[in-house]
């Protein structure tokens, strides 16, 4: 009788104790690679162009660790939507707070979903020649385009990920252009200024339209 309590009690020990672990899919690396995470990104950056304002599904949305995996040592060819997009931020706003960061990042995803700009935010990113009359300082200065501090770029990705995602509020309030605060170019006069943020203020055209 003993050895009967005794193998149900192994059996409910085992019942309790051997389930799996519930797993957090969201936090999960993707199995098939950065490949096919730039796909995804691709697919979110596409919906963004073509003004589809529905969210996109938790099967679609990137996450974490999918975005960190992709271009991990911040030196891979500018020609995915998360490397264009994360390498802008870092760039124009490391170092600064992460709401400095995600208003750049509002920006380029304001420009485009807007006519006058292109369709791809690695065309947004590199429009206009890279010496000379570019739209972000960064691609015309004539250096490398690596990135330097590992933490820095890592934040600069996760806001571009949620930037994909459509998980960032525009702080910009629809800003097209922007410039550091400590300069005050000519064009600024011509547009409107919509906010202040951190080191940065933005702007958008008086009458809508991108020039």
């Amino acid at each position: 009788m003993r050895r009967i309590w005794v193998a149900a009690y192994v059996a409910i020990v085992c019942l309790v104790g051997c389930q799996p672990a519930e797993v957090d899919h969201s936090q999960q690396p993707s199995a098939t690679g950065p490949a096919a995470t730039e796909k995804k990104a691709e697919a979110l950056e596409q919906n963004a162009a073509a003004g589809n304002k529905a969210p996109p599904s938790p099967s679609e949305m990137i996450n974490k660790p999918e975005a960190q995996a992709v271009d991990p040592a911040g030196g891979e060819p500018l020609d995915d939507a998360i490397t264009c997009l994360a390498r802008t931020i870092y760039w124009e706003a490391r170092g600064e707070a992460i709401a400095d960061m995600e208003a750049i990042a509002n920006v380029v995803m304001n420009r485009l979903g807007h006519d006058g700009f292109p369709k791809t935010i690695c065309d947004v990113v590199r429009q206009g020649r890279e010496q000379g009359a570019c739209q972000f300082s960064w691609w015309c200065d004539g250096r490398s385009d690596r990135a330097r501090e590992d933490e820095s770029y890592a934040t600069a990705k996760e806001v571009a990920r949620k930037a994909l995602n459509r998980q960032l509020t525009d702080r910009t309030a629809g800003a097209l252009y922007f410039h550091h605060r400590r300069v005050m170019p000519a064009w600024a006069a011509e547009y409107t200024k919509t906010v202040e943020i951190g080191g940065f203020s933005f702007y958008k055209p008086r009458g809508g339209d991108a020039r």
